[in-house]
Order: structure tokens, then C-alpha cells, then sequence
């Protein structure tokens, strides 16, 4: 066999395996916490945002800290590579994406879902007719 078509083959290969695990890496499943401990992989949690607990950022190693709640009211620290995402402070819901480490959820995005402007506040509008 020609050494072209070997290296080919083995150009082709490499990028085959990278492929699939960069797919497998941006296949990221949601869990809870629990599930989170058990599994060590990188998941996405949904829940709130504990206001009453210790929230802030550290300068120093560029970290955001905060606390929040899954949707089966397990408390979890969450600290996040990075500033404070964007409308925080005024998420009805937050997913963290990440895996459990240390003892607290290492995230390395979190995505804020914000009360919408657009909605109503549940009143019916009445119509005039003329």
C-alpha cells in the first residue's frame, strides 16, 4: 500500500474521533443534583436561585459564587468560571450547566431565564365597540 493512502486513512480516522467526541461532549442531558453526584458528568440543572444565602464574585480567581435550588429542592453551592451572568439578580429560573466536584456544582455556563416584558398580568382586556 501506498504510505499516501495510509496517512489518508489515518487523517481520517483522527478527525472521525475527534468528531464523535465533540458531539458526545455537547450532548449534555438535564439532571438534578442527586443525579449530578452520582453520575460525575456534565449536566444541566434546573432550578432557582437561593437569595438569602452568600452570592459573589471573587476577582482574584475570576469565579461567581451563588446557591440555588433544583426542582426537587435539593440545595447545591454553584460557582461558576466567571462574572455574574447577565439579569441575575432578576432570573425567575436559572440552569447551570456543568458537573459536581469537590463538593459543589462546578459550572462553566449558567443561563438565566428573565420575567418577560411582553407577557400580561393576567387581566382580561376588554374591548370596546363603537
Amino acid at each position: 500500500m501506498n504510505k499516501r493512502y495510509i496517512i489518508g486513512i489515518i487523517i481520517i480516522a483522527v478527525f472521525l474521533v475527534v468528531g464523535f467526541y465533540a458531539f458526545v461532549d455537547t450532548k449534555v442531558e438535564y439532571a438534578n443534583f442527586t443525579h449530578a453526584v452520582e453520575t460525575h458528568k456534565k449536566v444541566q440543572v434546573k432550578g432557582s436561585w437561593v437569595k438569602d444565602k452568600e452570592t459573589g464574585f471573587d476577582a482574584s480567581t475570576n469565579k461567581f459564587t451563588f446557591y440555588m435550588k433544583d426542582e426537587n429542592n435539593t440545595e447545591m453551592k454553584v460557582v461558576l468560571d466567571g462574572a455574574e451572568p447577565n439579569n441575575f439578580k432578576m432570573a425567575e429560573s436559572v440552569v447551570a450547566k456543568g458537573k459536581v466536584k469537590d463538593g459543589y456544582f462546578h459550572a462553566t455556563d449558567v443561563l438565566t431565564k428573565c420575567p418577560s416584558k411582553y407577557e400580561g398580568d393576567g387581566q382580561d382586556v376588554k374591548k370596546s365597540s363603537m
